[in-house]
């Protein structure tokens, strides 16, 4: 990760000519928000004076509380390689704070940043990586959403077949360009659905990239006259798109501490622990991974989307949870059912506090299951003791909410909003008529 000074920010935006910069932030769902100002205000910005209503945005303050600040963190200015060469667009990611300069306790920024603290204090250095799929759909002549698709590829499909290669060529070399390591990029198992997978970093930088990773990837599909979707399942009957995290934990000396070549299968005690404590709350931590309606119809049988609450070696994909190797060793743990509309922010953090949950109590997970789950029958799953992920958004908020874990990781003020949010969403979703139930019932009944 890259390290700015003051100077370093003000002698960029001189010589790379920059006019306007956003300092962007973002909401409890997930979402980008930002304000623009141009460089004739960058003492401004980096004197931490930016400020904006707080109230305006959904869960963070209400109308008789006071304006909220702005502080943007040096290391994440980026100029938009999209945008034109004279009169430069660059941005900020930015930390929300009070007019005290105490952090704003509903950003889900500092959120991370607190579990990782915690982390940290307890010898830990929490990295993760993800492998975030999307679709690539037309777009209507009058520039409109749709789901259609003229292309027909599946995995690993190439030109012509895969209609999308031109544009996921574009999307890389675009994050490239914003120091983004790209490790693979491919078309993946349903037509019109991508893959751009980049490298592991710490907690915060991954969360970061993974908010600019979706801007980049959307703004660069519009210029093919494609829209970019990270809607878990935007199609019926074929594989959603999901967003698996790989987690690791390493110590002062940048050792991997899952790894233990004399462990069984060389996973170390500590990863057995983290694995215990992901399992432990995993419903709950769903609410948040998973947090739309739509995330539950990407979670059934088969689609490839994990579904059955089990951990397994490497090899398994039919389980929850499995160990990553690499040369042989085990160097991290992947959770396989959060989907790309996740809160990165807030995604990792419950991700990381419940397996530092599972150390601080040397909690031990179920046996391993090493075979296929999806050809177990009923009554197999049942001796195995194998359960199910909850199978809506109600299901997963009811967990949440019995969590108190998660309660103190969300805080209050971000918990109680959050859940407020998602039942009204359910409430309003059960009660609307769908054209499936008008095709299935309105002519036989």
């Amino acid at each position: 990760m890259r390290h700015y000074t003051r100077q370093d920010i003000i002698r960029r935006v001189e010589e790379e000519d920059v006019e306007f910069i956003r300092l962007q932030f973002t909401d409890m769902f997930g979402n980008f928000k930002n304000m623009a100002v141009t460089a004739s205000q960058l003492e401004k910005v980096l004197n931490n004076q930016c400020v904006f209503n707080g109230s305006a945005i959904e869960g963070f303050m209400t109308m008789q509380e006071p304006d909220m600040f702005l502080y943007p963190d040096l290391d994440t200015f980026e100029i938009f390689p999209w945008r034109p060469q004279q009169g430069k667009v660059a941005r900020f990611i930015c930390d929300v704070c009070r007019p005290d300069g105490a952090p704003f306790e509903g950003d889900s920024r500092h959120i991370l940043k607190k579990v990782v603290q915690e982390a940290k204090q307890m010898g830990y250095l929490f990295k993760a990586g993800p492998e975030c799929e999307f679709f690539l759909f037309d777009l209507a002549q009058d520039g409109s959403v749709t789901t259609e698709t003229k292309e027909k590829g599946g995995f690993f499909d190439v030109g012509p077949v895969d209609a999308g290669e031109n544009a996921r060529r574009e999307m890389v070399l675009t994050l490239e360009e914003m120091n983004f390591e790209v490790e693979a990029s491919y078309h993946a198992n349903a037509p019109a659905q991508h893959e751009i997978d980049f490298k592991y970093d710490g907690g915060l930088a991954t969360a970061d990239n993974l908010m600019t990773f979706r801007m980049a990837v959307r703004t660069i599909a519009r210029r093919h006259g494609l829209q970019a979707t990270f809607m878990p399942k935007p199609k019926s009957g074929v594989d959603g798109s999901g967003m698996h995290l790989n987690l690791s934990l390493h110590n002062a000396d940048g050792a991997n501490i899952f790894s233990d070549s004399s462990a069984e299968h060389g996973l170390s005690r500590e990863g057995v622990h983290f694995i215990a404590g992901l399992l432990e709350h995993i419903d709950a931590v769903t609410a948040i991974t998973n947090p739309l309606v739509n995330s539950y119809k990407r979670l059934v049988p088969g689609y490839g989307a994990p579904v059955y609450v089990a951990w397994s070696a490497a090899a398994n994909r039919s389980a929850l949870i499995r160990t990553g190797l690499k040369n042989g060793r085990v160097n991290r743990i992947e959770l396989r059912s959060p989907d790309p509309s996740a809160n990165p922010y807030l995604a990792l953090a419950v991700c990381l506090a419940a397996g530092l949950d599972g150390i601080q109590r040397r909690l031990l997970p179920p046996e391993r299951v090493d075979g296929n789950i999806y050809e177990m029958t009923e009554a197999e799953r049942r001796e195995h003791g194998i359960r199910s992920l909850p199978e809506n958004l109600a299901c997963a908020l009811d967990a949440l909410e019995a969590d108190e874990l998660l309660r103190g990781v969300l805080g209050e003020r971000l918990f109680g909003s959050y859940l407020a949010v998602k039942r009204a969403e359910w409430k309003e979703y059960r009660t609307t008529v769908s054209e499936w139930e008008v095709g299935q019932y309105l002519n036989r009944f």
